[in-house]
């Protein structure tokens, strides 16, 4: 037996390395980063757990989710692997205890989100942590490419240099060739060691199932998909995923499931994170069967008796369908993956990507909004929530757009720091002084001046320490947060402020507006072919499983699976429903319905956001419910056209739009 695999079976009681974890680990502990690409629930995560306990330092996981973190965490603790999070939930006594593990080398694996590196306190203690490898789980969010973008992720690159971290693991279930390329580039892995798996599981039964539309405007949910949800949840035994676009649709699906006597629970981000983990529990432990699910639900799921995953309406493309009917059959035993297959959901799926989509005069006042407090070499400080009501950009889009101008040279991001800095006494502060290390008495007695009180919480004067007692913020929140380490003081923060170095030479203004312009028209015109190409790989006459492992670069599928339902030669045409035709119809009555809507909805902008541009965008995601900044602040939802065509297809309601405007203009 090699070394190896005696200590897989001594650290985690395995027998035998599952395919691709042994050439990852061989590859790592000799100093090679890699990029590990396997398919849903094949033991990714041993390739850096068993790697870290052969490491001399700390192993540093990025993970996109609390619930993963937790599920991984109390794996690691069971096999005797001294392992930690921190997370949002946690005590500052427990976050305490974390970091002084970490420092003492007692802790092996930290796990956090990318997010923990805004936090100050966080960035100026790990920067005193040697660590030996960085992990990155859901890699994929790194590439522009991936479906599940995260800009904060496009930083990590930046971090592992300064931490000077000499191996990195990226690790992730759906990456095509191209994602993979862009991936490893960004951490120079060599192509040598990306470690592919095989894609194809023979356990997985693909079945799309074609259904009548529904009669347009009709909110409910369709009773045609209902009944095919409870025929296939009859002849299918055991724990179920239904997956559903929208928070209301769980909601109603989940109640009529219960009606009919079935064990179902609605999940979506809507709900509470304690009723979450509760339902969670619940569906872990087969006390509940059925979980109606947005896609909220699932990352981290680590159960293996998942029989069936239902999409009831529309996957947002290929790797989120991968992804969500990856997490059936874990434990190799036959699972079915059924699509309650029309085209409706078709247009909000679209119109999802076109509301995301920052206009031409929203990134203008972006710029502006830079250029106006800045001169070249100077610090521009923002809070993204205002900045985001204040450009009418999403929270989403407006991070891609600040991260796209960080690489175009424009800003450089320098730190972060929360605003609103409070303390409260819990103990003796004069006495406290002779707890204080000799080099920061002087320092510690100016922060005791320096602090003003409203009753018993005391906010520090950070710009008459620095002028008078040449204290720099970060010094005087070191010394604080030594005494709320102590117990002496509780410490309070909020409103994150993020610091930018302005770079005025490159801040070409029309250049800039027109490459950030063409980034997010280039970004919108691959949402949208990423939903075309998942229509057509669902109307395909050949092999669904054999294409899906060659969609993400898996040539070694069988060519006929015999278990979808293309091998069962049924090929799925989707019915094309009725096209918009009043939305086309140039008729007076046409125009006479979007009048109201139209003059309400202009009136309440001019009233209440009268520096906002009416533009025939903006009318479009109006009416077709799509959430804006400045919807929030003139309470949009509360006029009788706000989503009146969310049934509609953006482009045939611009177009209506469009034509209307043009129309009242003459």
């Amino acid at each position: 037996m090699t070394t190896l695999m005696q200590g897989l079976h001594t650290l985690f009681g395995f027998e035998h390395f599952r395919e691709g974890q042994q050439q990852t680990i061989e590859q790592l502990l000799a100093g090679h980063s890699s990029l590990a690409v396997f398919p849903t629930g094949s033991g990714k995560s041993l390739c850096y757990q068993f790697t870290a306990t052969q490491l001399p330092n700390l192993t540093l996981v990025i993970s996109p989710l609390i619930a993963l973190m937790h599920d991984q965490l109390a794996f690691l603790t069971s096999k005797g692997v001294s392992a930690a999070c921190l997370d949002s939930s946690q005590s500052k006594e427990e976050s305490q205890a974390v970091m002084a593990g970490v420092q003492s080398g007692n802790i092996k694996i930290l796990m956090i989100s990318v997010e923990r590196f805004k936090n100050e306190r966080f960035r100026r203690f790990i920067r005193h942590i040697p660590i030996s490898m960085l992990v990155i789980d859901e890699a994929h969010c790194i590439s522009e490419w991936g479906h599940n973008f995260r800009p904060d992720y496009l930083k990590l690159p930046t971090y592992q240099q300064e931490l000077a971290i000499p191996l990195v693991l990226l690790l992730t279930a759906t990456a095509t060739r191209r994602v993979q390329r862009d991936m490893a580039q960004k951490f120079s892995i060599h192509p040598e060691h990306i470690v592919q798996t095989g894609f194809y599981r023979a356990n997985l039964d693909i079945d799309l199932i074609p259904i009548p539309a529904s009669t347009q405007g009709d909110k409910k949910p369709n009773n045609d998909k209902l009944n095919a949800l409870k025929g296939v949840l009859n002849d299918t035994q055991g724990s179920s995923i239904v997956y559903v676009t929208q928070q209301k649709t769980a909601e109603d699906i989940a109640h009529a499931l219960q009606a009919s006597g079935y064990s179902a629970t609605a999940y979506h981000a809507g709900l509470d994170s304690d009723i979450r983990s509760t339902i969670q529990a619940d569906f872990m432990t087969s006390r509940t069967r059925i979980i109606v699910a947005t896609i909220a639900f699932g990352m981290g799921i680590d159960k293996a008796d998942i029989r069936l995953v239902v999409h009831f309406d529309l996957p947002k493309s290929i790797e989120n369908y991968s992804q969500e009917i990856g997490r059936a059959g874990r434990d190799n035993q036959p699972s079915r993956c059924v699509l309650l297959a029309n085209l409706e959901g078709l247009s909000v799926l679209e119109n999802f990507v076109y509301g995301d989509t920052p206009e031409p005069q929203d990134i203008e006042r972006l710029l502006h909004s830079i250029t106006e407090q800045t001169k070249d070499g100077d610090e521009w400080e923002t809070q993204l929530y205002s900045l985001s009501q204040q450009t009418n950009i999403r929270a989403l889009p407006l991070k891609t757009m600040l991260v796209q101008l960080e690489l175009l040279g424009a800003i450089t991001p320098k730190y972060s720091y929360y605003a609103d800095v409070r303390l409260k006494w819990e103990g003796d502060r004069i006495a406290f002084a002779h707890q204080i290390p000799a080099d920061w008495q002087a320092a510690y007695q100016a922060i005791l001046k320096g602090i003003q009180y409203k009753k018993i919480w005391g906010t520090p004067n950070f710009e008459k320490l620095f002028n008078e007692a040449g204290l720099p913020r970060s010094e005087v929140l070191q010394i604080l947060e030594f005494a709320a380490d102590q117990q002496v003081l509780t410490l309070e923060s909020k409103g994150l402020t993020e610091v930018f170095q302005f770079h005025g030479d490159a801040f070409h203004h029309q250049t800039l507006v027109n490459q950030l312009h063409q980034y997010v028209d280039e970004k919108q015109t691959t949402e949208i072919e990423r939903i075309a190409t998942m229509m057509r790989f669902f109307q395909l006459d050949r092999c669904l499983n054999h294409n899906l492992a060659r969609y993400f670069g898996d040539k070694n599928a069988p060519e006929h699976c015999g278990h979808c339902s293309v091998c069962r030669k049924k090929v799925l045409v989707f019915n094309r429903p009725a096209p918009d035709t009043a939305l086309h119809d140039a008729s007076l009555d046409w125009q006479q319905d979007l009048a109201i809507p139209v003059q309400e909805f202009a009136q309440q902008l001019a009233t209440k956001s009268p520096t906002t541009k009416i533009t025939d965008v903006l009318i479009t995601r109006f009416l077709t419910g799509l959430t804006q900044p400045v919807f929030t602040k003139i309470k949009a939802r509360q006029l009788s056209g706000f989503g009146l065509f969310e049934e509609h297809r953006y482009e045939s309601v611009l177009a209506a739009v469009k034509q209307y405007r043009f129309a009242h203009k003459h």
